[in-house]
C-alpha cells in the first residue's frame, strides 16, 4: 500500500493511493494535483534520526576519484528540517558553484532495532520512500563527514511522494536489493543505477547502525545514491525515480537574496 501525508482544502491529512487518486482519511477521493504533498511520514512516526550514507554505491565512489570502496558504511546525520515533500522547492544559494541531486533509496525504520541480526533486519523496516539527498560541493571538506553546510540545509532533502509499506514492496519484488534507479533534469536522464550496485546493503546498514544506536519507529536511513550528478540551476524541474516506490518531483529556485 502507498501511503501519503497532504494538505488538502487547509488541513493536514493521511492518504492512500486508490484507482489513480487520493483517498483521504475522511473518506475523500481528490485528485494528486488538488493537494499539497508532505513528506510521507506520519502512518509509522515522525523520525528521531535521519541517517544517510555517503558513497554506498561503488560506481560514485570511483566518480569522486576514490581508489577502492569504503570498507564500512560511511554515515552522517542530518535534521529532519530539511525534509520537504513532492512538488515542493529546494533553494539553491545564490554564492554556490556545483549543487547536485541524488536519488537515494530511503529506508523507514517500523519497530524499535537494537541490536539486529542482518538475516532478521527487513522485519524492523516499516516501509520504503523516495529521498533526493541535494549536496553543495562548494562546502564540502571531507567525503566522509560532510561538514552541515553540504548536507543540512532547508529545503535541501525531498522525501516522497509515497511511503510504500515494507510487506507490499517485498512481496512484490522479493526485497528492495534490485530495483531501478533513476533521475531526470528537464526530462533528460542524467543519472541510471540499481539498488543491487550497494556496496552496503539495507540489511548490512540496520545490523551495523543498531549495533551501537537504538533505531525508533520513524527513523529514516538514506542509502547513497549511484554516479551520475550534475549540477542544478534555478528553474531545472528534477525528477529522482525508483522502481516500486514511486517518482519524486522537485523544482529548484533561487534564494531569496540576503538584505
Amino acid at each position: 500500500m502507498k501511503h501519503a501525508r497532504v494538505i488538502y482544502q487547509h488541513q493536514t491529512h493521511d492518504a492512500t493511493e486508490r484507482d489513480g487518486q487520493l483517498l483521504l482519511d475522511d473518506g475523500r477521493s481528490v485528485a494528486f494535483d488538488a493537494v499539497r504533498w508532505l513528506p510521507p511520514l506520519a502512518p509509522v512516526a515522525r523520525p528521531r534520526t535521519v541517517l544517510a550514507l555517503g558513497l554506498n554505491y561503488a560506481d560514485h565512489a570511483k566518480e569522486l576519484a576514490f581508489k577502492e570502496p569504503p570498507k564500512e558504511p560511511l554515515v552522517f546525520v542530518k535534521g529532519e528540517g530539511g525534509l520537504i515533500g513532492h512538488h515542493e522547492h529546494t533553494l539553491r544559494p545564490n554564492e554556490v558553484r556545483f549543487m547536485h541531486y541524488e536519488c537515494e533509496l530511503a529506508v523507514v525504520i517500523g519497530k524499535t532495532a537494537k541490536r539486529v541480526r542482518r538475516s532478521d533486519a527487513y522485519d524492523f523496516v516499516g516501509g520504503y520512500s523516495v529521498a533526493n539527498d541535494y549536496a553543495i560541493r562548494d562546502y564540502l571538506e571531507n567525503w566522509y563527514r560532510p561538514n552541515m553546510r553540504v548536507k543540512n540545509r532547508d529545503t535541501c532533502t525531498p522525501l516522497g511522494p509515497w511511503l510504500v509499506d515494507a510487506a507490499s514492496l517485498h512481496r512484490t519484488y522479493g526485497d528492495p536489493s534490485n530495483l531501478a534507479l533513476q533521475t531526470t533534469v528537464n526530462g533528460q536522464v542524467t543519472q541510471s543505477g540499481n539498488t543491487r550496485d550497494m556496496i552496503f546493503d539495507v540489511p548490512t546498514l540496520i545490523e551495523y547502525l543498531s549495533e551501537f544506536m537504538t533505531l525508533y519507529p520513524g527513523d529514516l536511513i538514506l542509502t547513497g545514491t549511484p554516479d551520475g550528478v550534475v549540477d542544478c540551476q534555478p528553474g531545472d524541474v528534477v525528477v529522482t525515480e525508483i522502481e516500486g516506490v514511486g517518482s519524486l518531483t522537485n523544482t529548484i529556485a533561487a534564494a531569496p537574496a540576503r538584505l
